[in-house]
């Protein structure tokens, strides 16, 4: 399943009740023929309701569907997905597809995490590394001049269908689209987040649109050569940051996988940092791993303290993901990439804790080795950072 949804909306309209049961067709479908039958149908009423601005029929079915038929919920989240991310350009012979993708970026530093207008010559690169290791060939390229944080992307599926829309036709020119700084909001600060050059790519109807896709292609090495190249080429934009480039995809997939690879990435870099910060090796440092949990398991948090203190100094959250829940063994995963930095120990608590947040900052509780909850401090003489880790 693509995201966790919980019951919140009234009773289905009847724009809802329609893609609810076309959904429905679609997943009991025993047949490719059948299954194009109700994709045309629920793609065409998609296509509707995305046009028109109703995220709330969208969003009723989805929350209808999820308990009700969960293969019905995948295939509606898959398909909605697809259709804001893009689809055909044009008629008869000109006929293009066209879709968005995102090239995410994982970046740490005591000091801010840049985001926001892109400069000609960042911008310049990027295209040229897209083109060299990523793209197929035969595609044209639009980008946003605006590296995105988590807090400025696009919320919902309108919106996606609406940047979506922009980029394609100026990727059909292979121009690029200017976004206006002031329409976007503030940036929320973390020591370790993850930003996101935003475009859209076009190729002629059935052609292939990225790099893999052609017959000597392959993610892996796609994957490699954007992180080598097209890292290096973005590193400027990042100075004081370590920097760790992800391969561009088709857009919800890849904030899912940034989103996965930052748990990780945040658990390392909070390593490196209290390291950098308090002038200590890494086995003089301890970590508290503990669930939280609202009406089911939510996250799960993790304080730092010195080996010979109980004061947290630091803490991360590590959220759970789409269908993720109780029956993964997360703490497990945790502690091994933990243990994989080195640190002094790491000490997992079973208890079941509110998920509970400063009443003063808002900023979450994390837990403590007496095995309670605690507002994570740094030392005050230390130089200033941000507030607190991802």
């Amino acid at each position: 399943m693509k995201r966790s949804r919980f019951a919140r909306r009234g009773a289905l309209n009847r724009d809802a009740e329609q893609i609810a049961s076309l959904a429905a067709g679609l997943a009991a479908s025993g047949s490719r023929i059948e299954d194009n039958f109700w994709e045309r149908r629920l793609a065409e009423a998609v296509d509707k309701l995305l046009r028109t601005g109703n995220e709330n029929s969208l969003n009723l079915a989805l929350d209808h569907l999820y308990n009700a038929d969960g293969r019905a919920y995948d295939a509606l989240a898959d398909l909605i997905e697809s259709r804001a991310e893009g689809g055909v350009l044009g008629g008869g012979s000109g006929e293009v597809d066209v879709t968005l993708f995102a090239a995410p970026l994982l970046a740490w530093s005591r000091f801010t995490i840049p985001s926001g207008p892109l400069p000609a010559d960042a911008l310049t690169a990027a295209r040229a590394h897209l083109h060299a290791h990523v793209l197929a060939a035969d595609t044209r390229l639009a980008l946003a001049d605006f590296l995105y944080s988590p807090d400025q992307l696009p919320r919902g599926f309108v919106e996606t269908w609406r940047l979506a829309n922009q980029l394609a036709k100026a990727a059909a020119d292979g121009k690029n689209v200017h976004i206006d700084p002031r329409q976007q909001p503030e940036t929320t600060r973390f020591i370790s987040d993850s930003r996101y050059l935003i475009g859209a790519v076009a190729a002629p109807r059935g052609q292939a649109l990225f790099r893999w896709q052609e017959e000597d292609g392959a993610r892996e090495e796609t994957a490699t050569q954007w992180a080598a190249q097209g890292g290096a080429a973005l590193q400027s934009l990042f100075t004081g940051c370590a920097l760790e480039a992800l391969l561009p995809d088709a857009y919800h997939a890849a904030c899912r996988n940034a989103d996965q690879s930052l748990r990780v990435y945040s658990l390392r870099a909070a390593v490196a940092f209290l390291q950098t910060v308090l002038s200590v090796k890494p086995e003089r440092l301890r970590a508290v791993v503990a669930p939280f949990h609202e009406e089911r398991l939510e996250e799960y948090r993790i304080g730092f303290t010195l080996t010979d203190s109980g004061q947290i100094l630091h803490g991360v959250t590590w959220p759970l993901l789409g269908a993720e829940d109780e029956a993964l063994d997360v703490a497990n995963h945790i502690e091994t990439v933990l243990e994989e930095t080195g640190i002094g120990s790491v000490i997992v608590l079973e208890n079941r804790f509110p998920l509970e947040f400063c009443d003063d900052c808002g900023m979450p509780l994390y837990p403590t080795p007496e095995g309670e909850t605690a507002h994570a401090e740094l030392p005050e003489d230390l130089p200033q950072a941000p507030m607190h880790l991802h």
